[in-house]
């Protein structure tokens, strides 16, 4: 493992040359781009700005991640979920989380059949492709914890049998940031459950102008652009983007930068941070990073599409020392110096053996 100043950790070299894909494969990226660009397009007709969340959005489709977004009432959370299962197709279910909400209510339970003197399985809202588990911090841990098998799984247990969820599957949570009164805070296993964290700010004066204008009569409605069996094929495209072993290795730099700051050059951060994040969060990024990579039209995974996605993977799964919560460090500068600390590798192509990419 090399010290701080490295590239990254493990026995690979700080530059590379990436290998080439077959026409076939190339051909089915540029296809997937394609149509990835036409689902956002869709989506930006109805959500204006908000550009950091619709990219997110789609990154979790197909990175089979859960999203968690956060912001005040109002920023268009909700309506940008409604409008991403518009296009995507497939089923929806919105559950709207309360201090009241039982956990079979998410998932179903069990009902008695007076007529056929049997009981039988009805399934909750849970079961479909896309659920919006809207102000998820309203309802207590063990209603929160109803949906943990449902993330992690993709099944559900009523009465000790199993059933699986369809495919795919998303859940896309919401939470208020700034309410203590009525709100329970999420436990740590289920944060770590989800892939990705995104705060939704306020748009912009001029976003706010396009709204009134776009918004306060007749609202554009989003056309369907996707089928759920499409969205499998592009998480299956997905999958097959390239990654360079020096780039997966300045991954790993950064998740255990976390873990072990005093081993990069943060030492620091020692007293800052209580626990770094867990393996699932280097999966994630990967899986988040591949996903970035399709989106933007690429073939290969470059170390600037993992510290894109680096915050909004690992901000929320630190947990900080009491102190650092004191003073109110933010999570995201913690990840801000990681990053800025680490450097990137530089990767080439085959066909391009002198150009190094970085960014």
């Amino acid at each position: 493992m090399r010290r701080s100043g490295a590239t990254g950790v493990g026995p690979y070299p700080a530059s590379g040359e990436m290998g080439s894909m077959s026409a076939e494969d190339e051909a089915a990226v540029a296809d997937a781009s394609a149509t990835l660009e036409r689902a956002l397009i869709e989506v930006k007709k109805v959500v204006v700005g908000q550009d950091r969340l619709v990219e997110r959005m789609l990154l979790g489709l197909l990175a089979r991640g859960h999203l968690l977004l956060e912001g005040v009432p109002g920023v268009a959370k909700t309506l940008a979920v409604r409008t991403l299962a518009d296009v995507a197709g497939g089923s929806f279910a919105r559950l709207q989380f309360t201090p009241d909400l039982m956990p079979s209510d998410i998932t179903g339970t069990r009902v008695w059949r007076a007529a056929q003197e049997t009981f039988d399985v009805e399934l909750g809202p849970v079961f479909a492709n896309l659920v919006l588990a809207d102000e998820i911090n309203r309802a207590p841990a063990k209603v929160q914890s109803a949906l943990l098998e449902a993330m992690a799984e993709h099944q559900v247990s009523i009465a000790g049998r199993s059933h699986r969820l369809p495919e795919p599957f998303l859940v896309l949570a919401t939470q208020n940031p700034v309410e203590s009164e009525g709100v329970y805070r999420l436990p740590e296993a289920q944060r770590d459950r989800f892939l990705m964290k995104v705060d939704v700010p306020y748009p912009t004066g001029q976003e706010e102008f396009e709204i009134l204008h776009r918004m306060s009569v007749d609202p554009p409605r989003a056309e369907q652009v996707l089928t759920p069996a499409d969205v499998v094929r592009l998480q299956r495209v997905a999958d097959g983007i390239f990654v360079h072993h020096s780039v997966m290795s300045y991954l790993v730099s950064l998740t255990v930068a976390t873990r072990d700051p005093s081993f990069f050059g943060l030492s620091h951060l020692g007293d800052v941070v209580e626990l770094g994040v867990s393996p699932r969060a280097s999966l994630g990024m990967l899986a988040a990073a591949r996903a970035l990579a399709l989106l933007r039209g690429r073939s290969y995974v470059l170390a600037g599409d993992v510290a894109d996605v680096a915050s909004d993977v690992m901000s929320h799964r630190l947990l900080l020392s009491f102190d650092a919560v004191a003073d109110g460090t933010d999570p995201r500068d913690v990840v801000r110096q990681v990053i800025e600390q680490i450097p990137r590798p530089s990767v080439a192509t085959r066909e391009d053996p002198d150009a190094a990419r970085t960014a």
